[in-house]
C-alpha cells in the first residue's frame, strides 16, 4: 500500500478480526486507517489559503534570522513566541525570546514587558535572554495534574560544539522551564533533561492527552540527514530514549529542518506535522549568501513514532515569491490556532535573512488537511469493521452542486443494515445517519462519492 505507515499495514491485517473502536471521536480523512476497499477514490491533499502577514521583526532586539515560531491559544489570548536575533553563533548568549500577543490570531502588538535588556532598551517584549534562547519553544500545559505555577512549560537548548556535536556526545541538550503567566519563566532543572540528539533547531513537546504523558520531537541526524525522533515522559523531567521516526519503505528520506508536530485540535489521538523540507543542494538565488531552499509538507501519526506520508508533495510552496527561495524559508510555526468555528489558522515564516523577515498567517477548513476524494466519475471505499458508541453518523464533507455522497451501514457480510439518503453541500458537522440500533455491534460503512470530499466522520449522541 502506496507510503502506508508500518502501523497502518500492521493495523489492517488485524482489523477483521478486532474491529475498530471509534467511540465517538472524530476521524480525519489524513491516512487511510478505515479503508479496507477502494475504488475510484483517493485521499487529496488541500493547501492552506494564503492570509495576512501577522508580524515582521524588525525591532533592534529581533532581526532577520527570527525563528522558530510558536503559537499557543489560551482562551481568548493568543500568544506568539519566538527567537530574537540577528545573526551569529547558535551559542550566543545575546539571542532572546520574544512574545507577541493577539486576540484574534491576526493582530498581534508586542507587550512592554521591561524584563530583560536587549536592543539597547528594556522597553521591548523579551521574556528569555541566553543560548536557550536559540530555540526555546513553550506549550500550554494540559495535564490535569498540572501546578498553576507551571501552566507553561517549554523545551530550550542546544549541543556544545566538539567532535560528533550532531549525535549528541557533547555537553548540553535541552533545558525544561516553566511558567505561570507564558512571561515569567526559570529553568525547573540546572542540568539538561533531554541530551542525546542534535536539537539545533526547534524542539518542541506537549502534553499528550490521549496517552497521558509529555511527548517531545527534537532534531537528530539520521546518515547525515535531518531528522525527527521522538521520546515520552511522565513529569517532563525524566525521558526516555529518543526513537527516531519510522516511514513506510516507499518515502524517501528528506531534510526535516523542523516538524511543527501537534495533537489534532478535535481529535488528540492523532498527531499531525508540517515539517519544513529543507533541500540542501539547490540555490535559487545565486547572489543569496546561504544554501538550499525549502518548502513545507504534511504528515500524520497514530502513535508519534510511525508515520504515514501519502502526499510527498508539498502543502506550501515557495510561492513567486524570490525572497522565499532563499534559505531557511517556509517554516510553520508550532502551534494550530482555532480562529473560527470553520476554519484553523496555522503561521509560516518568509524572507530569512531579509531585513523584512515575516511570518503569515495561513488558514485551512477546520479538519480540512486532507479528504477522501472522487472526481465527477464517481468511486467508492469500505471501511475496516467498526465499533462506536454514539447514535448518530456525523460527516465533515463537501460536494459540488452536481455532487453527491451516500453511506451505507453494513454487516460483515455486506448485508445492509442502514442507509442515508444522497446528500450533497457543504458543512462541517452534519448529522446524516441513525445508527442507534448498532450501537456497540461491529458494522462496516460503505462510503459512495462523486465529485465529493469527505474530510472526517464520527459517531456522536
Amino acid at each position: 500500500m502506496k507510503a502506508a505507515s508500518l502501523l497502518y499495514l500492521a493495523l489492517a491485517t488485524t482489523a477483521c478480526a478486532e474491529p475498530l473502536d471509534l467511540g465517538s471521536r472524530w476521524e480525519l480523512f489524513v491516512d487511510e486507517f478505515l479503508v479496507a476497499q477502494k475504488s475510484g477514490v483517493s485521499l487529496k491533499l488541500h493547501e492552506p489559503v494564503r492570509r495576512e502577514i501577522v508580524l515582521t521583526t524588525d525591532k533592534p532586539w529581533e532581526g532577520p534570522t527570527c525563528a522558530y515560531f510558536s503559537v499557543i491559544q489560551d482562551g481568548k489570548k493568543v500568544l506568539l513566541y519566538y527567537r530574537g536575533s540577528s545573526g551569529g553563533s547558535d551559542h550566543s548568549d545575546a539571542q532572546v525570546t520574544c512574545v507577541a500577543e493577539s486576540t484574534d490570531g491576526i493582530h498581534f502588538t508586542r507587550p512592554n514587558l521591561g524584563l530583560i535588556e536587549a536592543g539597547g532598551t528594556k522597553d521591548n517584549n523579551v521574556i528569555w535572554r541566553g543560548v536557550e534562547s536559540h530555540n526555546f519553544s513553550p506549550f500550554l500545559d494540559r495535564n490535569p495534574n498540572s501546578k498553576p505555577e507551571e501552566r507553561y512549560k517549554a523545551l530550550g537548548g542546544v549541543k556544545q560544539p566538539g567532535k560528533n556535536w550532531h549525535q549528541g556526545e557533547t555537553p548540553g541538550g535541552l533545558y525544561a522551564f516553566s511558567s505561570a503567566d507564558g512571561i515569567h519563566w526559570k529553568k525547573m532543572k540546572d542540568s539538561p533533561v533531554i541530551t542525546k540528539g542534535a536539537f539545533d533547531s526547534q524542539n518542541l513537546a506537549f502534553f499528550d492527552t490521549t496517552r497521558s504523558r509529555y511527548a517531545c520531537f527534537s532534531r537528530i541526524f539520521s546518515n547525515k540527514v535531518r531528522a525527527v525522533q521522538s521520546c515520552t515522559s511522565a513529569d517532563f523531567l525524566a525521558w526516555s530514549d529518543g526513537v527516531p521516526h519510522r516511514y513506510a519503505k516507499d518515502v524517501p528520506m528528506e531534510h526535516f529542518y523542523t516538524s511543527a508536530t501537534v495533537p489534532c485540535p478535535t481529535a488528540p489521538h492523532l498527531f499531525l506535522s508540517f515539517p519544513k523540507r529543507f533541500v540542501t543542494t539547490r540555490k535559487k538565488v545565486p547572489e543569496h549568501e546561504g544554501p538550499g531552499v525549502s518548502d513545507a509538507v504534511f504528515m500524520s501519526s497514530r502513535d508519534g513514532v510511525n508515520w504515514d506520508r501519502p502526499f510527498l508533495e508539498a502543502w506550501v510552496r515557495p510561492g513567486p515569491d524570490l525572497k522565499n527561495w532563499t534559505d531557511r524559508n517556509n517554516m510553520t510555526a508550532n502551534g494550530v490556532i482555532e480562529s473560527s468555528d470553520t476554519e484553523w489558522s496555522l503561521y509560516i515564516s518568509e524572507h530569512y535573512r531579509h531585513a523584512d523577515h515575516r511570518i503569515r498567517r495561513l488558514t485551512v477548513r477546520k479538519q480540512g488537511f486532507a479528504s477522501m476524494h472522487a472526481d465527477a466519475k464517481g468511486g467508492e471505499f469500505t471501511t475496516h469493521p467498526i465499533k462506536f458508541t454514539g447514535s448518530k453518523l456525523h460527516l465533515n464533507y463537501s460536494t459540488s452542486a452536481a455532487g453527491s455522497i451516500l453511506i451505507e451501514a453494513q454487516d460483515a457480510t455486506g448485508k445492509p443494515l442502514a442507509q442515508m439518503p444522497e446528500l450533497y453541500g457543504d458543512d462541517l458537522d452534519a448529522s446524516v445517519l441513525d445508527v442507534s440500533s448498532l450501537k456497540g455491534k461491529a458494522i462496516q460503512l460503505r462510503v459512495k462519492l462523486k465529485d465529493a470530499d469527505l474530510y472526517a466522520l464520527r459517531f456522536a449522541d
